[in-house]
């Protein structure tokens, strides 16, 4: 496999500098979390409001992972040819409008419509801002820059759900697109102000980044994310009914420990760089593992208060954790198209966010308990472990390479 040039030492960035960039990437990222979670908090408020029913409800939900799933690789192909600072911007102050616009949104399709502009640059915005963020800062610490900027996610679900609902709750549904709105409009003067100018690769074109689509690794790597994370969302899109029915919390617990989750990504998200840094398939690999062993484990632990606290902890950390090693692993089998493999892996999560909660679904419906999913999941997780497998053995050279030169063991 082929890499392209490292980049130019001009090119990074250290100390608070690089700091600064790259919490200014991260503010983006806590704004589309908030704006993504906040909204299934407040779904009474906003039904009530707009006289929708459930089904609608769930179509507003859905119409924003629609969004991604599309925008993601679309957004991120046009913008190939764009310097990528400019592009960052551009996709942030898109989620600002789109968010401004639910605000006022008068009905139902209204909302809709708003839903899915707000999840088009989600993807883009993520690939783009990992590909920043690998560009300015060294080789060896570049797993630990992309997982800052994707803390901004991880921080969202601690911080930002929680404030954005308890003011949704407090001054109206509406008022969360308000604070995002105005939360993207910050992040935009902040990429502006320290986010240097990153040139437009050598050679990139639309053309260029559709040519990694012929990649099997790319796909691989993917579907490691896809199957992977199908069981971390399994878990997650029913850890209310398994808090309280089969744990025994009470229902005003249960922000706490959607908090604890976020905590668990925060923690996990810090970690999967710093193993990235060390080895990125050698991460995957054991990172899946862990995840395998965590979900066999979980309905065991859902038995009992304190454990099942702890093993929400450790599903949120063991997920966040593969995330910065995946985004690694796509610029690595993606030279001379980042932004466009980069993108994709937000699309995978939502796919996988799907396949979770479908198939988390379906084992509750057959009767199998509600700590069902845990188990399912953790067999989605030793096949995403096998697609692992796979794709390291297809990877041919002696030592692993990373798009910038960066040996991995």
């Amino acid at each position: 496999m082929t890499t392209s040039a490292p980049p130019l030492p001009s090119q990074r960035l250290a100390g608070r500098r690089l700091a600064l960039a790259i919490a200014a990437l991260a503010a983006g990222g806590f704004a589309i979390g908030t704006t993504e979670f906040t909204i299934m908090g407040l779904l009474e408020e906003m039904r009530a409001d707009l006289g929708i029913d459930y089904a609608q409800g769930g179509h507003v939900v859905s119409s924003y992972a629609l969004g991604v799933v599309i925008g993601a690789p679309v957004l991120a192909t046009i913008g190939a040819k764009k310097p990528q600072r400019a592009v960052a911007i551009a996709l942030m102050l898109v989620i600002a409008l789109a968010n401004l616009s639910s605000f006022f949104a008068a009905g139902f399709g209204w909302m809709l419509a708003s839903r899915f502009l707000s999840g088009l640059p989600h993807g883009a915005y993520f690939g783009v801002a990992a590909v920043i963020a690998a560009t300015l800062a060294d080789p060896a610490r570049r797993g630990r820059a992309i997982a800052m900027v994707m803390l901004g996610l991880s921080i969202a679900n601690v911080v930002g759900v929680p404030f954005a609902t308890w003011l949704g709750q407090q001054f109206g549904w509406r008022s969360m697109f308000l604070l995002v709105g105005l939360i993207g409009g910050v992040t935009v003067v902040l990429i502006r102000v320290f986010v240097p100018n990153v040139p437009v690769r050598p050679g990139a074109s639309i053309r260029a980044e559709l040519s990694v689509l012929r990649r099997p690794q790319l796909w691989l790597t993917l579907l490691i994310g896809i199957v992977g994370f199908g069981g971390f969302f399994a878990v997650y899109s029913f850890i209310s009914p398994i808090m309280t029915e089969v744990a025994g919390l009470e229902v005003s617990l249960l922000p706490l420990v959607v908090a604890l989750y976020g905590v668990g990504m925060v923690v996990g998200n810090i970690l999967g760089g710093r193993l990235a840094d060390r080895s990125v398939m050698g991460s995957i690999y054991g990172i899946m593992g862990t995840i395998t062993v965590v979900l066999l484990v979980f309905p065991l632990a859902a038995t009992a208060p304190w454990s099942a606290c702890l093993f929400v902890f450790l599903v949120g950390a063991s997920g966040s954790t593969l995330i910065p090693p995946l985004q690694a692993r796509l610029l690595d089998v993606s030279p001379g198209a980042p932004s466009l493999a980069s993108s994709m892996n937000h699309s995978a999560l939502n796919v996988a966010n799907a396949l979770g909660a479908a198939v988390g679904g379906a084992v509750i419906t057959a009767g199998w308990g509600f700590t069902s999913p845990a188990l399912v999941g953790a067999g989605l997780a030793v096949l995403g472990l096998g697609v692992a497998l796979v794709s390291g053995r297809l990877d041919r050279r002696p030592v692993q390479g990373s798009r910038w030169a960066r040996a991995e063991a």
